[in-house]
């Protein structure tokens, strides 16, 4: 068998992280956390980064004990056994392709509103170009993306400051009732999930015993100052009502402070999106590479290419399904079914993490609980369509595993 190379070092690591979450909610999940809780969104977003920071816990330390690709896949059959590892794996293919989409569609909203399907799609396609051209080309794109994106939301923070209409005054965190802000924390659950992907590259990381637990919690903390700052920002300029009524809502920033620089926005977060989704094919594709492994997915995905030492087929079989969903969601449902099936997996996590023995734990198992608990409660905060829709998804790769497999459990 074939095995994927070991070439990203800590920074590498820790771009890799933050440019698989910038962009993801920083342009595009306010709309909806704002329509669930308005500028209790702020509450939700703290909430969200609590569970974020205990399932990295989790994610990091398991990482460090079983560095292969796959991810919680293949945590959850190591600590757990078979059966919830597929689970964890059938989660985060359905939640990050979903993922997939609304990036992809977040790109088609700043650039081509008006065609915003069509913008999509062909982000889809110039991304997976990148994608199989090789991994050192993967970092080297992020690494560009990652700055061009912070450019663009330090110009939108700085242009928002300097509105007439800019006041702290606006932001009332007694707007949302308790289900409304957890609801928002689901929402924004989203913007913080990309640090997965550094644990997706368990067999590509340079001493990742080491790496991956540094790495992880490094990309969320400054991700999550980053969100902090364009959040406060954001509801400083414009009312919560105006934040949920657009799927682009940065650009109301750019509007109010009457500023040219706002092609300039549009295209930094454009590309934000473009980074997150250069990121999130290879880490499903790397979850396919490793159920494949296993016999959980067909054999066909199982296969690296000779030459770029990449699941090449399992990359272009995510991209041609995200080019479905971008065709049949919208942004909103792709984010919801996502947190669905996200937070299941990272639930998943959790309680690997707990099965872990006193020698192999790096942090507190008070974590691991926090989490798991997390991520139940806001599973079940999410709007009941996603749930269904989300659930549905999950359940049929479930009982078709049962139906296949005589060592379901």
């Amino acid at each position: 068998m074939t095995e994927l190379k070991r070439s990203l070092r800590l920074g590498d690591a820790v771009v890799i992280g933050a440019g698989s979450m910038v962009g993801a909610g920083v342009f595009v999940a306010w709309a909806p956390a704002a329509s669930a809780a308005g500028n209790g969104l702020l509450i939700g977003l703290a909430l969200a980064a609590v569970v974020a920071f205990c399932n990295a816990t989790s994610s990091a330390q398991l990482a460090a004990v079983h560095p292969e690709s796959g991810g919680t896949y293949v945590y959850g059959r190591r600590q757990l056994g078979h059966g919830w590892g597929h689970v964890a794996g059938w989660g985060f293919v359905v939640g990050k392709t979903a993922s997939c989409a609304a990036m992809a569609l977040t790109a088609g909203a700043y650039v081509a509103p008006d065609n915003q399907r069509v913008a999509a799609i062909a982000a889809v396609s110039v991304i997976t170009a990148v994608n199989i051209g090789g991994l050192a080309r993967t970092v080297a794109v992020t690494r560009v993306l990652l700055v061009i994106s912070l450019a663009a939301l330090t110009t939108v923070v700085v242009l928002g400051w300097t509105s007439a209409d800019a006041s702290l005054e606006a932001i009332d965190l007694r707007e949302g009732d308790v289900r409304g802000i957890l609801q928002s924390a689901g929402f924004m659950f989203f913007a913080f999930a990309g640090y997965a992907r550094i644990a997706t590259l368990g067999e590509e990381v340079v001493e990742p015993e080491r790496t991956i637990p540094r790495a992880i919690p490094a990309a969320l903390g400054g991700v999550l100052l980053v969100y902090a700052v364009v959040g406060v920002t954001l509801l400083a300029v414009i009312s919560s009502e105006e934040v949920a009524s657009i799927d682009a809502p940065l650009r109301l920033v750019i509007d109010a402070a009457d500023s040219p620089l706002g092609p300039v926005v549009r295209v930094g977060a454009a590309i934000a999106a473009l980074g997150v989704l250069l990121n999130l094919i290879p880490g499903v594709s790397r979850t396919m590479l490793a159920m494949a492994r296993n016999r959980e997915l067909p054999q066909w995905f199982a296969h690296v290419d000779g030459i770029r030492q990449l699941p090449l087929r399992a990359e272009l079989a995510v991209a041609t399904v995200v080019t479905l969903l971008v065709l049949t969601l919208d942004v909103r449902d792709s984010i919801a079914v996502s947190g669905v099936a996200v937070l299941l997996y990272y639930a998943v996590t959790n309680a690997a993490a707990l099965a872990l023995s006193a020698e192999q734990r790096r942090f507190p198992k008070v974590l691991a609980r926090a989490g798991l608990v997390g991520c139940i409660v806001l599973i079940a905060a999410l709007p009941g369509e996603a749930l269904l829709g989300g659930g549905c998804v999950l359940g049929l790769g479930i009982a078709a595993r049962r139906l296949t497999r005589s060592d379901a459990c």
